[in-house]
This record gives C-alpha cells, sequence and structure tokens, in this order.
C-alpha cells in the first residue's frame, strides 16, 4: 500500500519538524517544506510528522481517506 503525502504551501511555516522527524520524506525548501515524493510506502515517520507540525500543514493519505494527521 502507498500514501499520498501533502504540504499546503501557503500554511506551511518552514518549522522543519517534518523535515527532522524524517529527512528523507521532507525537506526544507526556501520558506516551506515539501515531500520528496507524493506517494510513500506505508511509513509511521510520516504520520509522526503531520502529528507534529504546528499550523497542521501536512496531510497524509491513504486513497481519499485522511490519516494524518491523527485526532
Amino acid at each position: 500500500m502507498t500514501w499520498n503525502v501533502e504540504i499546503e504551501p501557503r500554511q506551511c511555516i518552514a518549522s522543519g519538524s517534518c523535515a527532522a522527524i524524517a529527512p528523507d520524506l521532507f525537506a526544507l525548501d526556501g520558506s516551506h517544506a515539501r515531500p520528496l515524493h507524493d506517494r510513500i510506502d506505508e511509513d509511521e515517520r510520516a504520520l509522526d510528522a503531520a502529528d507534529c507540525c504546528p499550523v497542521l500543514a501536512l496531510t497524509v493519505r491513504d486513497g481519499a481517506e485522511v490519516i494524518g494527521p491523527r485526532p
């Protein structure tokens, strides 16, 4: 199974928490972060990164279902 990861650039404040948690999945790119790949293999670190984003700019989807950030 694969997940989709998205970062909303207008919402992202480039805190770097996602890149610190999973540097092989996310990178800081100027004034915001970006996923290195749109689709990833299931990876708990992507969910952790979504949970830790201070402005909830990172979304992880399994198909149409939003699975991160977790409630």
